[in-house]
């Protein structure tokens, strides 16, 4: 039994300590580029480097590692299969209070997205966005490997570069 009470006190004392340490660990700055210049025109989302890539007049202002959808190869076809979608659309909406650290909402489903879909008797989904990390873990930790329903995510600091950056009818180009 003390056994178990020793490891047990260990795990939340390694838990406690590694949750302090991603609170009170410097941050880094935002990068030069991204300090310099009032807005972006443009983001790429690249899935297979899983890279999103901002610009601004074609000069790179931002690049950050991203997490897709839990299936990420291919295009969104329906709601539910967990695909981040492919094309090009715009930013469309900011919602500062979402369930996610900050999100910016791109056009999906497009016209031929929603007949084609239609076509096959399913619904296309929605609500794909930019956006942070669940509020539910604030800023304590980064969830790994591609965990959204579709969506494209990043860090909470980089998502308070992208809300800086970004505004609405930003290009989003999805590549595969």
């Amino acid at each position: 039994m003390k056994r178990l009470l020793r490891l047990l006190a260990l795990v939340v004392l390694t838990g406690a300590a590694w949750a302090a340490w991603q609170a009170f660990a410097p941050r880094p700055a935002p990068p030069p580029q991204a300090a310099a210049v009032e807005r972006i025109d443009r983001i790429l989302i690249e899935k297979s480097a899983r890279r999103l890539t901002a610009s601004h007049g074609g000069e790179t202002i931002l690049e950050f590692p991203i997490a897709l959808g839990f299936e990420p190869a291919g295009d969104k076809f329906q709601e539910g299969d967990g695909k981040t979608p492919e094309g090009t659309f715009l930013i469309d909406r900011r919602n500062p209070n979402s369930a996610y650290h900050l999100s910016l909402g791109i056009n999906y489903p497009q016209p031929e997205d929603r007949v084609q879909a239609n076509a096959a008797g399913v619904s296309p989904g929605g609500d794909i966005f930019i956006h942070g990390q669940p509020n539910s873990v604030g800023n304590l930790i980064t969830l790994p490997g591609d965990w959204t329903a579709g969506c494209i995510a990043v860090t909470n600091e980089q998502m308070e570069t992208l809300w800086r950056l970004a505004e609405i009818g930003t290009e989003v180009e999805i590549r595969p």
